[in-house]
């Protein structure tokens, strides 16, 4: 069993920045792919950006390519998502995922296949 917990959001200025931590425990961090997702009120749960090896190169939403960087330490057991010139459309709920099925692996923008969820965190940009 993996439980994820997130940290890190907050209320930002539009412009600005905040990085989202994905604090992991359980079995070997390192062979999970991680994902985070978010949700903004009366939106459905959405792609943002996937890792699946350290130091292999994310997959990103194109809403948020080129701001969003997501990372990994698998000595701290952490995913990382930085968030950089925040617009007032990023205001969701994000959550970070983990899996390690040969679907995640493949498709790692789909929600569905993975296993483990954290609690969420609120992220609200203000224009």
């Amino acid at each position: 069993q993996v439980q994820l917990v997130e940290s890190g959001g907050g209320l930002v200025q539009a412009g600005g920045s905040l990085r989202l931590s994905c604090a992991a425990s359980g079995r070997t961090f390192s062979s999970y792919a991680m994902g985070w997702f978010r949700q903004a009120p009366g939106k459905e749960r959405e792609f943002v950006a996937a890792i699946i090896w350290s130091g292999g190169s994310g997959y990103y939403a194109d809403s948020v390519k080129g701001r969003f960087t997501i990372s990994r330490d698998n000595a701290k057991n952490t995913a990382y998502l930085q968030m950089n010139s925040l617009k007032p459309e990023d205001t969701a709920v994000y959550y970070c995922a983990a899996g390690t099925n040969t679907e995640v692996v493949f498709t790692p923008m789909i929600s569905r296949p993975y296993e483990y969820w954290g609690q969420g965190t609120q992220v609200t940009v203000s224009s």
